[in-house]
């Protein structure tokens, strides 16, 4: 169990109980903490969220890139294992604000980027929500209609993929628009389907698959081709590493309905855990796509990679319906874990939109984003670049999340959190005018330098990107260069003693400052602590 310290101001107070809300009622919180009373989730739901909004199809395509990327089998399972153990470490530490402070990530960042400087989460969530929503929409869609092809004798026109991505992205927007149930009720459906179609996917393959499958990076192979291994096993790793990390911006969309006295420890391993369980869908990506490269090699082809293709042409006519049904399920779970948060969080940054039109405007404008990619300008074949660069970006942003929880031992002012939202000012996160330099200093260095270290052939390669031979150390990059500046500007350029709760401050000076009052509308009470309104 967590310590006091660690807990909200308020969250030890006896609440009544309430029962969960209906399937069919509509949400109506925002990024509003949820009162104690309503918080009735728990680390199973958090796991079956996390777990089913990627035990999906999307998932499967990116699994399918190790071999895409001359990969053996057994060199892109080691490549899947590192991308999705080291992704799950980063990643679950994130899911411990939203029981602390009864509000998402984005809210919760301005503890340590400033009450403005946290419309930063936003736009990564949102840009993130894009990339992956496209990823399965695309696929699953893809699926859909060549599934049906081989079935029913569907024609594979542009009218028949624009009615699949136009019927997923209306079912998604419909769930995401009733809220957090509804979605938890799809993801559970989902956990359990989707797990038991894999599982069957097992026994269709069964006798085609070859766990030799050599790839290119062979005893024969030339001393060109040897030379990109390396930088192939990074690149490979990196994007299943990215399929983790992207819920990073959204793991408190869903942890805030958790009790705020629940154990810190069965959260993050709730999250960890969750990502663990998506090594089905990853294996059935790699495994699928090691048989498509030695039966069917066109599919696999470098300039114009086309997995949903080759699983078709690979599978026996009975898997078609499941094929089918993968994709179904799979848009569904993805789609909602992308736009819900996104659209929650847009209410906040956008004060005359409620979260059911911030989402329906977020997910039009995905949805646009999609018909644009497949149809107009040819996104497709770029978007593991734009999911990389973004992960890229994120991820400093999560490290100084991380070390700042670390640094203040989770201590939150859960009312200050909520400035921004009220249109107030003021406050302990208030910083120099509602900017925390120190941590922005240090995400935007670290995010630019990731960038500038990518190296992805011939799609994006940043000015620093062969300067390891070819291999993209972008992200670890980023990684390092987050956490070594923002714990040396929290040492150098100390932080009011006031944002660092009873305990103090751990690793980290701090100076005595006084704390702005909150002003603006409803300001009257609206410290949590009346110590706040003087020197800490």
């Amino acid at each position: 169990m967590s310590s006091p310290a660690e807990r909200p101001p308020g969250a030890d107070l006896p609440s009544p109980a309430a029962s969960p809300p209906s399937l069919t009622e509509v949400e109506t919180h925002g990024v509003d903490r949820i009162p104690d009373a309503e918080r009735t989730a728990t680390p199973l739901d958090l796991f079956r969220l996390a777990f089913g909004g990627a035990n999906t199809f999307s998932t499967c395509v990116l699994g399918a890139f190790p071999i895409l990327f001359g990969l053996s089998f057994r060199q892109g399972l080691a490549a899947t294992l590192l991308g999705v153990v080291a992704g799950a470490l980063i990643l679950c530490p994130m899911a411990v604000f939203g029981p602390v402070n009864g509000t998402n990530n984005a809210v919760s960042s301005s503890a340590h980027l400033g009450v403005h400087g946290r419309v930063v989460g936003s736009f990564l969530s949102l840009l993130t929500a894009v990339a992956f929503f496209s990823i399965s929409v695309w696929s699953s869609g893809d699926a859909l209609v060549g599934g049906a092809h081989r079935l029913f004798g569907l024609d594979r026109s542009d009218l028949s993929y624009a009615v699949a991505y136009a019927a997923f992205a209306v079912l998604v927007l419909a769930v995401c628009v009733y809220g957090f149930r509804f979605m938890l009720f799809v993801n559970k459906i989902a956990v359990i389907s989707a797990s038991a179609l894999f599982l069957l996917g097992a026994v269709a393959f069964a006798g085609d698959f070859d766990p030799s499958y050599a790839g290119v990076f062979t005893d024969s192979a030339d001393a060109a081709t040897t030379a990109l291994f390396w930088p192939s096993f990074i690149g490979a790793a990196l994007i299943v590493l990215s399929n983790p990390v992207s819920f990073g911006a959204f793991l408190g969309d869903w942890s805030r309905y958790i009790p705020a006295s629940t154990s810190r420890r069965k959260v993050m391993g709730a999250a960890f855990l969750s990502q663990l369980a998506t090594l089905l869908p990853f294996l059935f990506g790699l495994t699928t796509a090691s048989i498509i490269a030695d039966k069917a090699p066109q599919y696999v082809d470098p300039a114009a990679p086309d997995f949903v293709g080759g699983l078709l042409a690979i599978s026996p006519g009975w898997f078609f319906l499941p094929v089918c049904l993968l994709a179904l399920i799979g848009g569904m779970a993805t789609g909602t874990t992308a736009l819900y948060g996104t659209g929650l969080d847009f209410s906040s940054v956008f004060p005359r939109l409620s979260r059911v039109q911030a989402t329906l405007l977020v997910g039009t404008l995905s949805t646009g984003f999609i018909f644009a990619g497949r149809f107009g300008l040819d996104l497709v074949r770029s978007i593991s670049t734009f999911a990389t660069v973004i992960i890229t970006c994120t991820t400093p942003w999560m490290v100084v999340m991380m070390l700042g929880y670390w640094t203040r031992r989770g201590w939150y002012d859960p009312e200050a959190l909520q400035v921004f939202n009220r249109r107030q000012r003021g406050g302990r996160y208030w910083f120099a005018h509602g900017w925390n330099w120190r941590g922005m200093t240090a995400w935007w260095i670290s995010a630019l330098t990731g960038v500038l270290f990518t190296n992805m052939p011939g799609q994006f390669v940043g000015p620093l990107g062969d300067l390891a031979n070819g291999v993209d150390i972008g992200l670890p990059v980023s990684l390092v260069v987050a956490a070594v500046l923002f714990l040396t500007l929290l040492w150098l350029f100390p932080e009011p003693r006031a944002v660092y709760g009873p305990e103090g401050a751990r690793l980290a000076r701090t100076v005595e400052a006084p704390v702005p009052p909150i002003t603006g509308p409803g300001a009257e009470g609206a410290l949590s602590d009346p110590s706040a309104r003087l020197p800490a």
